[in-house]
């Protein structure tokens, strides 16, 4: 668990209850029905009007890493990494089967076997990279929805804030409704406001570090790769464990 984005939540609500009770208001003037559903089911619907399906989902799923980030398997990789030069340098090539039949990954089976396969190291490589860059490509697209989502909500929080406004207008000659009117369409710009800034965009932010760090680990797995296929077993896989492990 995240618990540093469990407090960025809980100080960002408490913050704005804390605040509206010094002001002297009530909790309940900031609940107000209409204007949620016109800020966040508005912004969703832009949302999806703007991404494919497979993305959408893959953009939801990704939000439980803002609170559950994928483990940090650095550790793990390194040994991995350790083993493999070990393997190829006593073995030969041919060894690196056993691990690349046991491997869980996807991108790191698909680079054991073009190793264990004999394929030309140059070519190798260049496959790779265009595995991590359809990775990376299709990451950040399914990030991008919250960015699309912190960007939309402010404005549409605005429309709300008209449409409570258009309310009122029409009923200037009942006072009784005029109040709910106006908590409408100033709550409604609060909703959109306040998602975007202290929940989408700090989400989208998150997700795109978590993003940056796996396209790191495949593109230092990758040059390993590149290192044994070509016979390299000197310091140079010595220092990117080295690296590797040296990353915050």
């Amino acid at each position: 668990m995240d618990w540093s984005s469990v407090a960025g939540v809980l100080l960002a609500l408490a913050g704005i209850i804390v605040g509206q009770g010094l002001e002297g208001g009530k909790l309940s003037s900031l609940l107000q029905p209409a204007a949620f559903a016109i800020v966040v089911v508005g912004t969703f619907g832009a949302v999806m009007l703007q991404t494919r399906v497979p993305t959408l989902r893959r953009g939801l799923r990704m939000v439980r890493w803002v609170f559950q980030p994928p483990p940090d398997n650095r550790a793990q990789l390194a040994r991995d990494i350790n083993n493999w030069s070990m393997l190829a340098r006593r073995d030969g090539l041919l060894a690196l089967e056993r691990p690349m039949l046991a491997a869980k990954d996807k991108f790191v089976a698909k680079g054991l076997r073009m190793i264990v396969d004999g394929i030309n190291p140059d070519k190798m490589r260049q496959m790779l990279d265009m595995e991590i860059s359809a990775f990376e490509t299709a990451e950040r697209q399914a990030v991008r929805i919250w960015e699309s989502a912190a960007g939309y909500s402010p404005t549409i929080g605005i429309l709300g804030a008209v449409l409570g406004l258009i309310h009122v207008m029409e009923n200037l000659t009942d006072p009784s409704k005029l109040g709910s009117g106006i908590a409408v369409a100033f709550v409604s710009t609060i909703y959109g406001v306040g998602l975007a800034n202290l929940f989408f965009y700090p989400i989208a932010n998150k997700l795109k570090t978590i993003v940056t760090r796996q396209v790191y680990l495949q593109e230092l797995t990758a040059s390993v790769f590149y290192d044994i296929a070509t016979g390299d077993f000197t310091r140079v896989i010595d220092e990117r464990v080295a690296t590797l492990m040296r990353e915050p």
